[in-house]
């Protein structure tokens, strides 16, 4: 799994930064790809990407600002024409039903695939064999969630050498131990197949919080992530105006970050008033509270590991 972001600005498209848009990569998990929030002009950042719209599955948006939907039109529209057949679906806060089938019926927008629009509350919005997704919600001027994609624990693996070692003879037999079943050798012997599986590798835990003050639902959702992704629009000096405009700021994603036990800290939805000259003092204030932290830019790719 990989973290794409395809915008990494707040309010308004900057040179340096186009306004939010982040992709979950799970092409070798799940052939798929999952955004969260569809910023004005997403479909043109996936341009500058290897991302294929057909390949998106679900959408999540964590509040209706223009800034975190008003490219989810044009990329709907678009993704019929760019090999897109498989259902998509999307999910996000009351609304938005009503802003995505409006914007579709007055452009006379025919999609050639199913869309499935999932209006959502508190808890798990989704979960399958794969993955659990859990929203929460944040502390904003509107109604805005966080998603935590907690990743199913897998299976350990076969211990092939110790199986060798034993003199167990490969074949249809190790799947069966593969598969957990206990199984009699030709020489008579029985094998017990715990010895010879690992031990289940923990699933992976992302968190990504919409626009939002510091306060406990987010530090519940970030619990031991492995990648926080936490917006901090302003920096240290400016936590009044954060307050007021119900933002974060650097100092206070990481303290949420120390909270929650999270083991990275990725910095998004920067300002525009911090030119990138200035960056490094944004980042220099979260590291102060934090040690494993970055500031996302536009195209940055954050592999889960």
């Amino acid at each position: 799994m990989e973290l794409l972001f395809l915008g990494t600005g707040a309010g308004v498209p900057a040179k340096q930064r186009n306004v939010t848009s982040i992709a979950l990569k799970m092409l070798n998990e799940r052939g798929a790809v999952w955004l969260i929030d569809c910023g004005e002009a997403t479909q043109h950042q996936i341009l500058h990407t290897t991302l294929k719209p057909r390949r998106i599955e679900k959408i999540f948006i964590t509040h209706l600002h223009g800034d975190h939907i008003f490219g989810l039109p044009g990329l709907l529209g678009s993704r019929s024409f760019q090999g897109g057949t498989g259902p998509l679906t999307v999910y996000g806060p009351a609304g938005i039903r009503a802003f995505i089938e409006t914007a579709l019926r007055v452009s006379s927008t025919h999609l050639q695939y199913p869309l499935f629009i999932e209006e959502i509350e508190e808890g798990i919005v989704f979960e399958d064999s794969h993955m659990a997704v859990t929203a929460g919600k944040l502390d904003h001027g509107i109604d805005s969630y966080g998603y935590r994609f907690a990743e199913k624990d897998k299976a350990g693996e076969l211990l092939v050498e110790k199986l060798r070692a034993d003199h167990i003879p490969p074949g249809p037999i190790y799947k069966q131990i593969k598969e957990g079943q206990t199984v009699k050798l030709p020489d008579g012997r029985i094998i017990d197949p715990v010895p010879y599986i690992s031990d289940p590798q923990p699933g992976k835990i992302i968190t990504v919080l919409g626009d939002t003050r510091q306060c406990p639902e987010a530090v519940l959702l970030a619990k031991e992530a492995d990648v926080l992704v936490h917006e901090a629009t302003f920096n240290a000096e400016n936590e009044k105006m954060a307050r007021d405009y119900f933002h974060s700021t650097t100092v206070q994603a990481a303290e949420t970050a120390v909270q929650a036990g999270a083991k990275k800290l990725c910095l998004t939805h920067i300002s525009s008033r911090y030119i990138k000259e200035e960056e490094q003092q944004l980042l220099k204030e979260a590291f102060a509270r934090f040690e494993s932290v970055i500031i996302a830019h536009d195209f940055l790719e954050v592999p889960i590991d």
